[in-house]
């Protein structure tokens, strides 16, 4: 800590979900000391990213495509646990393994240009300066709510994925559920055997794929959207762009007539949905399963965005500020593509710091 009660790190890192723990290793094993050559600052209660705020019916044999952190794997896991508690304990074992020192909870506020040509990072536990940021706040704390005429019209309930409690709360309810993502077909299929009824409404048919996802698919997926981020433009998930893995749940759901989308509905009626042709949906509930938006905001001082709406990389790095990296956005918002952008991360931060950088790695 300097004189003016700024504490002094090489790097900090912003959120401790698979992304930053990612880097957190990485940079241990590059020889940065926590605590003293970078901090991890996180606003979660306790260790498993976004993970620990999933809802109880999602349980770890239902996750799609959970990928073992770097340098320790996850073995033995209870998949009739639910994946909040599974993958909690498993954040938390693995930051006592490596001696990552997480500080939480830590709210970071605003990265604003420091001095010296280092950032300063404002946060609740107080001020840090820096020479380079690991930005790895991810999308759950910014849920996309999508506004349509009368929403605020409707007498009944309206929530978001973000607060899904799981099936048990719509028993015997109309239920409309709004969005073409993994979230929404897992909330159908679970509200589906509990509700009066159900209605699946997309704003694009949802696209239904067969088979496996092999390492070319993925890669062409993830190009993808890696275009758009190169291009300045806000990112899609990577979901988007490969389209939904058909499982036998899911056939029997749309054999059942579950799982038959409807197109967007044109308002909101006190009672419903209602679209331009004159039908009309008689609901208790719409659940807007709509996805989420890159949590950056706090980045806003550094002035990265671009004209299109989003933030141009060039790798994990931030193309108007090489100080800054991004994982666990765009193309690496995937677990096995956060844990690659950790270690890209930690890389080029090393040749930005130069012979600053530790000497000896550590041993993890």
């Amino acid at each position: 800590m300097n004189n003016l009660g700024v504490r002094e790190t090489e790097v900090v890192v912003i959120g401790a979900g698979q992304a930053g723990l990612s880097a957190a290793y990485h940079l241990r094993r590059a020889g940065y000391e926590p605590d003293r050559d970078f901090v991890v600052l996180d606003h979660a209660p306790r260790p498993g990213g976004a993970w620990q705020f999933r809802w109880p019916s999602l349980t770890y044999g239902k996750v799609h495509g959970m990928h073992a952190l770097p340098g320790m794997e996850l073995t033995g896991a209870d998949g009739s646990r639910p994946s909040s508690a599974v993958i909690g304990d498993y954040f938390a074992d693995y930051e006592r393994a490596f001696d990552l020192r997480v500080h939480r909870p830590v709210d970071v506020r605003a990265v604003r240009p420091g001095q010296g040509g280092r950032l300063s990072v404002e946060s609740s536990e107080g001020l840090w300066s820096a020479r380079a940021l690991i930005n790895a706040t991810g999308t759950w704390d910014r849920p996309f709510w999508p506004r349509y005429p009368g929403q605020e019209t409707f007498r009944g309930r309206q929530l978001h994925t973000a607060h899904y409690p799981g099936p048990q709360e719509f028993a015997g309810q109309r239920v409309v559920v709004v969005g073409g993502g993994t979230s929404a077909v897992q909330h159908l299929l679970e509200i589906s055997e509990v509700a009066a009824t159900t209605t699946w409404v997309t704003r694009r048919p949802p696209v239904f794929r067969e088979g496996p996802f092999d390492q070319e698919w993925g890669r062409a997926a993830v190009a993808r959207v890696e275009e758009r981020v190169r291009r300045g433009l806000p990112p899609q998930s990577v979901v988007s762009v490969t389209g939904l893995p058909m499982t036998e749940a899911m056939e029997r759901a749309r054999a059942a007539g579950v799982l038959v989308p409807r197109p967007m509905f044109d308002h909101v009626t006190p009672t419903g949905v209602a679209w331009a042709d004159g039908s009309a949906v008689d609901a208790d509930v719409i659940l807007w399963a709509t996805g989420f938006r890159a949590v950056v905001d706090h980045l806003a001082p550094l002035k990265l965005r671009e004209s299109g709406g989003g933030i141009r990389m060039e790798g994990t790095r931030a193309a108007r500020d090489p100080r800054v990296h991004l994982v666990g956005y765009g193309p690496s918002a995937s677990t096995i593509g956060a844990n690659r952008a950790g270690r890209a991360a930690v890389r080029e931060i090393r040749a930005l710091l130069g012979s600053s950088q530790p000497r000896v790695p550590a041993a993890v």
